[in-house]
Formats: C-alpha cells, structure tokens, sequence
C-alpha cells in the first residue's frame, strides 16, 4: 500500500502507523485522513496483524485539524458552509470510529504535542505511551469549536466528568507527567524508546486469541452505555463464538495433556 501523508509498516505481527506530515506537525489533512481510513481499513481485517501502534513523524504527534480547510470554511458560500461541514464531520468520525473499533489493541505513542483532533485521535486508541515531550490540548476552544474528535466521549471515561470539563473549557495544556497522573496517559517511556516500547506492549497485549480479544474489546467498549443484563447477554454470545474457535479447544486439550501428563509421572 502507497501512501503520502502516512506510513504503513508491520513488522511480527504489530502495525505501526505513522501520521506522516512533519512539517506541518501532522496536522490532519484531508488526504491524511483518507489515507488512515484506508490504512485503518486494511488493519482491520487483515488476519496477520495482531495488533497496531499510532505515532507521528518528526517532533510532533498530531497538530490537530489541518488549518488551511478551517481558512477555506471562511470563504465557502453560506448557503453551503453546513452541508459541507456536516459532510466533513462524517469523514472525521468515521475515521476515529475504525479506530476506536478496530477489534485489536491499539497503543497511541505520542511523540509529541497532541492538539484538538490529534489529543482526540491519540484517546481513541485503547492504550496511550508518551514521553517526557509529549503534551495534550484540547484547544478547540481557542478556535471557537467543540471537540468533534471524539474527546467528549473518551476524555470524561479517562479523567471523569468534572476534570474533563475543566480541560476542555481551559483548553489549556496538560503536560505528560500531569497527563499520567491524571490517567490520561497509561504509561512514560523516553523519546528514543517510545515506539519500540509501544510494540513490545503491543506484543504482550496480543498474545491471546484474536477472536476473545476481539469480542472483549467490543462489549469493553460499550458497557458504559449498557446494563449488567446487556453485558451479561452479550458476553454470552461472544462465549459460544469462543467456544467454537481453534484457540479455545487447542488451550483445552494443551491444559488437559499436561494435566494427564503430570498425574501420570506423580
């Protein structure tokens, strides 16, 4: 796959993919984000790749949106000026939508700052890795917009409502060491560590069954929004989906064989 505003690599079974507009601070083009749907697209259903890493090229993880489109909404003629930012939206959020639901773990290493769309982007991911020069804002605000990157949704789950509020009314900037201690970020690494640290993560967290970490991570996802019962039900259908799977009945017969094996040699 040929990209120009992303980088595409996988390596053992990890994707690593790379917002890949440096001097621009990775700020999300248009054609960036069609090249990350399509990317994302192919991660998804691509079988090999067990896992995915999101960081950014150069000093910076992602700038957010791309201003030269905010500088072309100013002149779009009124009459067309919400249609076209609708049709906008929807691009956006399908973007983050196959990244929040691409059905295996998925680790932001922010390099960087992260900015508006790019903090959005960056909590979209299940994990996030930072090092000591990354910093998070959610400055749509300053731009006098609301955060459309999905951040009211993730950002409340990650901090709680009340410290969401203030981040994002603020605007301000949240530095990584405050970032940790607030559970935005999971875990710290180094500058020069921060990917290869990501990957090894990714690794740990893919050891399992594509298909159980597939199912947990969609009810994961939604048992905010539903009830134990919900939870209870859809649980229970990922479990017979399990049960059919090769994973499960080669784990069975590997614990048994050696279950048999050790009362044998007692």
């Amino acid at each position: 796959m040929n990209f120009e505003q992303v980088e595409l690599e996988v390596v053992d079974g990890i994707a690593t993919l790379s917002l890949n507009r440096p001097d621009k601070r990775n700020a999300m083009s248009d054609q960036m984000r069609s090249e990350f749907i399509e990317a994302m697209e192919y991660v998804a259903i691509e079988t090999s790749i067990k896992a995915l890493v999101l960081t950014g090229k150069g000093k910076g993880f992602c700038a957010g949106g791309d201003i030269s489109g905010m500088e072309k909404r100013l002149t779009a003629p009124v009459g067309e000026l919400a249609i076209n930012g609708w049709r906008r939206q929807l691009r956006v959020h399908h973007a983050v939508a196959l990244l929040f639901e691409i059905p295996k773990p998925t680790i932001a290493a922010v390099n960087g700052p992260a900015s508006g769309l790019g903090a959005d982007t960056a909590l979209a991911c299940d994990f996030i890795v930072a090092c000591d020069e990354a910093n998070f804002t959610w400055s749509y605000i300053h731009r006098g917009i609301i955060p459309d990157g999905g951040g009211m949704y993730f950002l409340p789950r990650r901090v709680g409502l009340v410290r969401a509020k203030e981040l994002i009314f603020s605007g301000r900037k949240v530095e990584c060491k405050e970032a940790a201690e607030l559970g935005i970020v999971d875990r710290v690494s180094t500058l020069d560590r921060l990917v290869a640290d990501a990957q090894e993560w990714a690794k740990e967290l893919s050891q399992g069954s594509a298909a159980a970490l597939a199912l947990s991570k969609t009810i994961l996802n939604q048992s905010f929004e539903t009830n134990a019962h919900q939870v209870f039900a859809s649980g229970a259908q990922a479990q017979g989906i399990c049960y059919t799977t090769t994973e499960h009945r080669s784990a069975v017969e590997s614990f048994l064989q050696k279950a048999a094996e050790a009362k044998k040699n007692k």
